[in-house]
């Protein structure tokens, strides 16, 4: 078999990239069970595209104050009140690559599916590298308004307040607020917040009911709204989801032999609460309730997850890369129907 050149290999790559779902192999490499911010991102009907050079949004802050009673023959007063602002959230760039080099291939035995699979395993750890910087940016947030490259992930939006109620203040470290709205200004733009002691009825589920009710606003005046449904998520760590499946094996008299028959079957609100394997480490035992309806992971047009074709790296020409780009932020258009309670 005469030598592979880049060219070559290139071409091989190109029209065999589709069909890399055929070898198998045991993935060891990460210690999280499950990845939920990948999962929302590979959604693509869960992802907003936008062009510009961040992500901008309107919210009506006020109103006029044009309503009143009036008398007959009563003098109009008519004022013109600046009721809207913006939010802005800047991009953020995220990246992952794999290479190999054309010589790997005259190693290894020369029939086409030994040279996919070679390509298979080194795409696959580049995702999963991608998949674990997702999770680590979705649940976080950057360290403080000097830190350029992190997104704005859950902690950014969701802020914790030992206080029951709308007291969900500015992240730490932005004392321009989240999306450049400070809570001074602006005391809506707030989430949800409640301290809790025990998973029971009598104290977690009952201040979870209470958010998710409180959180529920319908505007008085049908208008052109970010929502696009209250589709919401409940995620948490296994301390708490573990005492949930027990809640529900104490309120079931007939549960058969199974000793774990609710495992995986809890509930909130007609809605399964999620084991999130990222908050094992989180002491306060968080549950998180989010609004999908306006909390979008928003892509950069052209920018969502590109995955450039093979190219030859400039400073070794034996070596080809591949490299997958995106341009993205997480972005929440209503932090009131948002909420997070912890210990």
């Amino acid at each position: 078999m005469p030598p592979l050149t880049v060219e070559d290999i290139q071409d091989l790559v190109l029209s065999t990239l589709e069909e890399l779902g055929r070898g198998r192999w045991t993935d060891m490499t990460s210690d999280l069970q499950d990845h939920i911010a990948m999962r929302r991102i590979l959604n693509e009907r869960a992802v907003r595209m936008q062009g510009g050079k961040h992500v901008q949004f309107n919210a009506q802050v006020r109103t006029g104050q044009a309503a009143k009673n009036v008398g007959l023959a009563a003098t109009d007063d008519v004022n013109v009140v600046d009721v809207l602002t913006q939010g802005q959230v800047p991009w953020r760039h995220s990246t992952t690559n794999y290479a190999w080099d054309r010589r790997e291939f005259n190693m290894n035995n020369p029939s086409a599916k030994q040279i996919v699979d070679l390509i298979q395993v080194r795409r696959n750890s580049a995702w999963i590298d991608l998949a674990e910087l997702m999770e680590r940016n979705f649940w976080g947030k950057p360290s403080d308004s000097s830190d350029k490259l992190t997104p704005m992930g859950i902690d950014y939006w969701l802020v914790r307040n030992t206080t029951e109620g709308f007291n969900g203040g500015d992240p730490a470290g932005f004392s321009d607020g989240a999306a450049d709205l400070p809570v001074s200004e602006y005391p809506r733009w707030q989430n949800w917040t409640a301290q809790y002691e025990d998973v029971s009825k009598t104290d977690l589920v009952r201040k979870m009911r209470k958010a998710a009710r409180f959180c529920r606003f319908r505007a008085p005046v049908p208008h052109p709204d970010y929502n696009t449904g209250d589709n919401y998520g409940y995620y948490t760590n296994y301390n708490v989801v573990g005492t949930m499946e027990e809640l529900l094996e104490a309120q079931n008299d007939s549960l058969g032999n199974d000793v774990a028959s609710k495992d995986g079957q809890a509930m909130f609100r007609r809605r399964p609460v999620e084991w999130v394997p990222f908050l094992e480490d989180d002491e306060g035992d968080p549950v998180y309730g989010i609004n999908w309806g306006v909390f979008h992971p928003f892509f950069l047009s052209g920018e969502y997850l590109r995955e450039d074709p093979p190219q030859k790296n400039p400073f070794a020409h034996t070596v080809v890369e591949v490299h997958v780009d995106l341009t993205y932020n997480f972005i929440c258009r209503d932090r009131r129907r948002q909420f997070i309670i912890a210990k």
